[in-house]
């Protein structure tokens, strides 16, 4: 009977294995990797914007918006815009509740992309300027809230 190496302890093959801490790339928006907080208490995933506005292009909802971090995109950040996929009432970690535009972008983390519900807020009083919520890790993906960057930049 084969066992599995201590490594593999506790998880199936084919799991991808991440940190609470991880570079994560939304093709859809930006080129540059943006450092996430993996948030399991969170549902849906977030990232920081600023300058949000909604228009139309075509007759389908759009929000404009850009992103202001600390990494490449802190000089001037970058402009983006997404079709709107939703509107949500979402209560924040300090317990206000604020409806969000949402967009449905790809989130490339490691060697996998899926697609995610990403909610528009202005984070400049939290930590990390982007959260990865559960929604956005289910199907294969092991959190080892002990560890950070396994899955490199």
């Amino acid at each position: 009977m084969a066992t599995r190496s201590t490594s593999d302890a506790g998880h199936k093959r084919g799991e991808l294995v991440i940190g609470w801490r991880e570079w994560a790339r939304l093709p859809d928006l930006c080129e540059t990797p943006v450092q996430a907080k993996i948030d399991t208490g969170a549902k849906t995933s977030a990232i920081h914007a600023v300058d949000i506005f909604e228009t139309e292009r075509a007759g389908v909802p759009v929000a404009s918006f850009r992103l202001d971090g600390d990494g490449p995109e802190a000089d001037g950040g970058i402009f983006c815009e997404a079709p709107v996929f939703d509107r949500r009432r979402i209560k924040s970690s300090n317990g206000l509740v604020e409806t969000r535009l949402v967009v449905r972008t790809t989130l490339t983390l490691g060697d996998r992309s899926r697609s995610i519900d990403l909610s528009l807020a202005n984070r400049d009083d939290m930590e990390f300027r982007f959260l990865i919520g559960r929604d956005a890790l289910s199907d294969g993906i092991l959190v080892r809230p002990d560890r950070s960057f396994l899955l490199g930049t």
